[in-house]
């Protein structure tokens, strides 16, 4: 009997209503907000001091490089220790971070370095928090109900891209202290609701004989180099985020092609969680079922379409247009990539695949982000973001001739049910 016919399928409405999903949800979703304000303020902060294109990229760098550097360890502590521990510690940590934004920001600031060492310190907290905390949704999920719990997490997600980015905007314009006053509230209010969180199933213990070594902790980046439809969606996504990072841009983009204040600014920041919260309720609804890898390779091809045409503009609802269109592809592949990862890596070693995947694809975000900074200060604001959204395009075009095994995954069912690794 298949798991399908023995498992009753639930409703969106009632996978919200188990206690464990709504507040892992909650949590997450003041969370990101309390991120996504602090980064809209940083950004911008940053760059209202110098005027520098490539300390934006320096940021993104700081917060890359602790990310990179503790790859290995991360995923082992994410799959040998207890992760509510890990994230009570490592959100506990970015409070500190925050506020931290906040004191240097009430000390009037000339220097952009301290930004860098708080990002580094922000960056830290992150490699240990991400794949502890992206672990826990096959913990919550009812019986049957992952890719709907994977499909609210991303709308929670999204839902907070939006809020934190507009408040931001508000709030920075009112000083920068209050702006990192707000983001250190939301992230102590995710803590709080952190602190009660249970779960439906826990991982099984590791045994009590092996301890974290070097061969356990490379053992994500062996599983996905040896799981070639894994290798294949995280290595798109993780070029078409380097290639693609004018996100990072915006407060460049806003300022100096739109001419847009602060406010404007923030907005435009929150542009990205608009398209990707409207598709993320499409997707809650009607998660992808069929043709997911041809649906994948489409969606980072339109992703690369809207980069386009936000270099090309300077119209601001155009810009704010071009942002929704590729923030809406990119939820899609980030669904479908959060869905491959859990079906086809076995709990005990999911830590150290989040850990890798959040280094090739989440960190890279950080990554594209030196790279668009130090373009931009090179050959200007155009010139990067249109070229990273052909480089986005021409990506899709190889991937889509040199991985056929990713081109024909139909179903997330089959995929997980016909072995998808080499042999050992």
């Amino acid at each position: 009997m298949s798991t399908s016919q023995s498992t009753p399928k639930l409703t969106t409405r009632e996978v919200w209503q188990s206690t464990p999903v709504r507040r892992l949800l909650i949590a997450n979703g003041i969370l990101y907000s309390g991120i996504a304000l602090q980064s809209t303020a940083l950004l911008k902060q940053a760059y209202d001091i110098t005027g520098r294109k490539s300390d934006l990229g320096w940021m993104g760098l700081s917060e890359f490089i602790p990310i990179f550097a503790l790859v290995l360890v991360t995923g082992s502590v994410a799959d040998h220790f207890k992760r509510k521990t890990i994230a009570m510690i490592t959100v506990g940590a970015e409070v500190f971070t925050s506020a931290g934004l906040m004191f240097y920001a009430l000390s009037k600031p000339t220097s952009v370095m301290p930004l860098f060492m708080i990002a580094f310190t922000f960056g830290i907290a992150r490699a240990f928090q991400a794949p502890a905390m992206r672990s826990m949704p096959p913990m919550v999920a009812p019986d049957g109900a992952l890719p709907k719990v994977i499909a609210l997490y991303s709308a929670t997600w999204t839902g907070a891209i939006i809020v934190g980015p507009a408040i931001g905007g508000f709030l920075y314009a009112a000083n920068p202290w209050i702006a990192y006053a707000g983001s250190t509230a939301l992230i102590f209010g995710s803590w709080l609701v952190l602190s009660t969180q249970t779960f439906v199933r826990e991982p099984l213990p590791p045994d009590p004989d092996t301890r974290p070594t070097m061969r356990t902790a490379v053992e994500g980046l062996v599983f996905i180099r040896r799981t070639p439809v894994l290798l294949a969606a995280i290595a798109l996504d993780l070029f078409a985020v380097l290639f693609g990072g004018a996100v990072a841009l915006i407060p460049v983009i806003a300022k100096d092609r739109l001419g847009v204040g602060d406010v404007a600014y923030g907005w435009l920041r929150a542009a990205p969680g608009f398209g990707a919260a409207g598709m993320a309720l499409v997707m809650a609804a009607r998660p992808v079922r069929r043709h997911v890898g041809k649906t994948l390779l489409t969606v980072v091809g339109m992703f690369g379409v809207g980069t386009v045409l936000l270099g090309i503009t300077r119209n601001y609802a155009l810009a704010f247009a071009a942002l929704v269109v590729l923030s809406a592809a990119d939820l899609v592949s980030v669904f479908i990539r959060s869905s491959l990862v859990p079906l086809l890596t076995p709990d005990e070693k999911r830590g150290r695949v989040l850990a890798v995947e959040s280094v090739f694809v989440g960190a890279s975000n950080e990554l594209g982000a030196f790279e668009s900074g130090m373009v931009a200060q090179a050959v200007g604001t155009q010139a990067t973001v249109i070229g990273g959204g052909v480089a986005t395009l021409a990506i899709v075009g190889i991937w889509w001739f040199a991985f056929p095994s990713l081109r024909s995954i139909d179903r997330f069912e089959d995929l997980a049910h016909s072995g998808s690794t080499e042999p050992q």
